[in-house]
């Protein structure tokens, strides 16, 4: 039997992270690394891979800090988990001590129960190379296809679909593309976005059927017509990967995931869970949330492995920052939408601007940035953002992101010196953040 420090399962975002933070604090620690896959892709990398990049490879991440950094990587699937003897078991035949264990095992996508799931070519969300491989060679033969969900990953995939030249329409059951995020303006500017690119939008409309005899030849909706389609993208979402937990007796959550407190630790104290396997806690209530994203799961994995082996981090709880692209419009949140925060509970305030992200206007591919941003009315203090327009509003919710951990109110935002140039930046009489929270202040 192999003894180790430190085992952890799962290679992704959250496992290598964890693998990596705690080389960092545990020089001398035996560290075992356990995954399924061979290769691991880049999680939010995969839409890309069907317009974009050119093979699944292009979204591959190294595992060179692996290598170089003494971490024994181990290809193989845990099966059980002995926490009495404080084993695992993989499906190889081998079994690993630790005397600490990081679950990383992920999420899955979500297969609604309809009618024709099973189908040829019905696909989802997967991160696995060879099936990503086999999505693109039925794509190459294909003409139409369906994406049922308008969340992130159904508009993702969709709008890389139509840079191969197919025929796409969304299809969701809410009545706009978005809404689970965004406010209902930003989620109209998205759709437009979409139709712009082509893309057929079914809104308020529910998938009744995958139909077809083998293969897909359509979908069912629960009015009775039938689109086309030989593709069928199941964009629902993801839900955690917890049965190794389960199997094992570790408390889960309200959110159906492995409960972890604001340490990394769950109901084992040897044992941590960190990605979309943990359950999440608002930064604004401290109440579980269904939230899944990179970001969140390597900032949980930074947490949980520096506490190994002695308590050095707090998780603050999640704060939710994200952004997407549609074609060359860059769309992006963080924190509670006006909804949100007003269902929470919030008196709030509210201001806006439209500002070219670039000045004068005149300059080269400049675009307009619409944004709205959310204060605590007696506070002031920021609650969200939300941005609509080119390339820099994924650092712009970053940079927003850090204003609301450190609870800045719209006085400071005011008064925040911030460096400008032509080129990259909207003018400095003018600057959105600021120029919102002035108003505010």
């Amino acid at each position: 039997m192999k003894e180790a420090d430190i085992v952890v399962i799962g290679g992704n975002n959250a496992g290598h992270v964890a693998a990596e933070v705690a080389r960092k604090y545990y020089k001398d620690a035996k560290i075992v690394l356990i995954r399924k896959e061979k290769v691991v892709l880049c999680p939010c990398g995969i839409p890309y891979i069907f317009g974009t990049l050119k093979s699944p490879e292009q979204a591959a991440y190294s595992d060179r800090y692996i290598s170089e950094h003494n971490i024994d990587l181990i290809i193989d699937e845990v099966t059980s988990i002995d926490r009495d003897k404080r084993t695992i078991t993989t499906l190889k035949g081998e079994t690993i001590g630790y005397k600490k264990l990081v679950l990383a095992t992920g999420s899955q996508a979500i297969v609604p129960p309809i009618p024709g799931v099973d189908l040829e070519n019905v696909f989802v969300a997967k991160k696995d190379i060879d099936y990503l491989r086999g999505f693109l060679e039925a794509l190459d033969k294909a003409k139409n296809v369906v994406t049922i969900g308008g969340g992130f990953i159904g508009v993702e995939f969709s709008d890389e679909f139509r840079k191969r030249g197919l025929d796409v329409t969304i299809i969701e059951m809410l009545p706009h593309c978005l809404q689970l995020v965004f406010d209902l303006e930003f989620c109209i500017m998205a759709e437009n976005k979409l139709r712009q690119r082509g893309i057929k939008l079914m809104t308020n409309t529910r998938a009744k059927a995958i139909i077809g005899e083998r293969k897909v030849e359509g979908v069912e909706l629960a009015d009775g017509e039938k689109i086309p389609a030989d593709i069928v993208l199941l964009g629902i979402g993801m839900r955690p990967n917890t049965e190794l937990a389960q199997k094992a007796g570790l408390k889960i959550g309200e959110t159906r995931a492995i409960w972890v407190d604001e340490y990394g630790r769950t109901s084992d104290e040897d044992i941590f869970a960190v990605g979309d396997c943990a359950e999440k806690r608002s930064f604004f209530t401290g109440r579980p949330i269904p939230l899944g994203l990179a970001s969140i799961a390597t900032n949980e994995a930074r947490v949980a492995a520096a506490n190994l082996f002695g308590i050095r981090r707090k998780n603050m709880g999640a704060v939710g920052a994200f952004s997407t692209i549609i074609g060359d419009s860059g769309m992006g949140k963080v924190g509670l939408s006006e909804k949100e925060a007003t269902d929470l509970g919030f008196e709030i305030t509210t201001g806006e601007t439209i500002i070219s992200d670039k000045h004068p206007p005149a300059m080269p591919n400049s675009k307009e940035i619409s944004m709205k941003l959310v204060f605590e009315k007696a506070s002031k203090r920021i609650l969200g953002a939300q941005i609509f327009g080119g390339s820099s509003v994924g650092e712009i919710v970053n940079i927003l992101s850090v204003f609301i951990q450190k609870k800045m109110t719209a006085e400071e935002m005011a008064l925040c010196q911030v460096g400008t140039h032509p080129a990259f930046t909207p003018a400095p009489p003018a600057y959105h953040f600021v120029t919102i929270a002035e108003e505010a202040a």
